[in-house]
């Protein structure tokens, strides 16, 4: 078994790809203190790059830099190989092919060194998938970011079935010391958890437009103004478990649970059996960690007035400028 690289002794990340995700990756590595280590075989990479790290330095100085954060500790190689030599990391950014997925992974995980992960930001593709061409895929997992890197916490972490154990949990610890909020995830899933979520509205919104029942403008606004406000205190499974007052999520789903059947969305719901309640009702009290429900909405409604008056006062700077 190889020894993995530490959080605290990782100093250096190959980036391999520099388009959108791969940059905003950069640009949060060289945040967190870390030098980086840059591949992209696109014609004007270097500078594309640059203008990436350069358009989010002042959002990344906001949010607070790591000592030694320097916006320059950035270099550009040849080779993706050439990139990953010496790194005690490797982020693969490459576009969503699966063909050219499995040749750069293949390739990527002979060049890395031993305990070195070498991470996919793929959006969708399961690791088991990409994985195929590698003489040895233990060291590849998942690390899906969400768009941008430097700005959004989120980063879901999965191996695949080839996948080592230390790898998965190496990839976990790194993303949680430079401060990702990371789900280690226990199984394979296309498009991964918050991929999935987003695509069912997505898919539900275009829906809507074609059959002329609601415009993009009335559904952008139905979210920014409606249940989005909610989401970054509770996420939607907290929520509910509001909504169903002093009996909570198991109230909720109770009286509600019919409901699941009426045709509120062209998605097929799932049979509300005993095992998916007891699930659910278990995971609302996990998640509420203990706190009476009148704490939890007191931290809602404090939370929803400080991102309305966020937002406006953005918007209120915009119009400014």
């Amino acid at each position: 078994m190889s020894e993995p690289r530490a959080p605290h002794e990782i100093a250096t990340v190959a980036c391999i790809g520099a388009g959108v995700i791969g940059g905003g990756w950069a640009a949060y590595f060289l945040s967190r203190g870390l030098a980086v280590r840059a591949w992209d075989p696109g014609p004007g990479a270097g500078d594309r790059l640059r203008r990436t790290v350069d358009a989010a330095w002042p959002a990344l100085t906001e949010l607070g830099l790591a000592p030694g954060a320097d916006p320059q500790a950035i270099t550009l190689h040849p080779t993706a190989a050439e990139a990953v030599a010496g790194a005690d990391f490797v982020q693969e950014s490459a576009p969503e092919d699966l063909e050219l997925k499995r040749s750069l992974l293949a390739e990527l995980a002979a060049a890395a060194g031993p305990g070195v992960v070498v991470a996919s930001s793929t959006s969708g593709f399961p690791m088991s998938d990409m994985a195929v061409a590698a003489a040895d895929p233990s060291a590849l997992v998942v690390g899906h970011p969400f768009n941008p890197p430097y700005l959004i916490p989120l980063v879901e972490v999965v191996g695949g079935r080839d996948s080592a154990p230390w790898a998965v949990d190496a990839a976990a610890a790194f993303y949680r010391h430079i401060g990702k909020s990371v789900i280690e995830m226990t199984r394979e899933l296309p498009g991964f958890i918050a991929n999935r979520l987003q695509e069912a509205i997505w898919r539900e919104a275009l829906h809507m437009v074609a059959a002329g029942e609601a415009t993009p403008e009335e559904i952008d606004r139905s979210i920014t103004d409606g249940p989005g406000l909610r989401w970054p205190v509770h996420g939607p499974c907290l929520t509910f478990h509001l909504a169903g007052g002093e009996g909570g999520m198991a109230h909720m789903l109770d009286h509600f649970g019919p409901s699941l059947k009426a045709p509120w969305t062209r998605l097929d719901a799932p049979e509300l059996t005993p095992g998916l309640r007891d699930d659910m009702v278990a995971g609302a009290g996990r998640s509420a960690g203990g706190r009476p429900m009148a704490e939890l909405v007191a931290e809602r409604d404090r939370a929803v007035i400080a991102v309305r008056r966020a937002v406006a006062a953005a918007r209120a700077a915009g119009d400014r400028a």
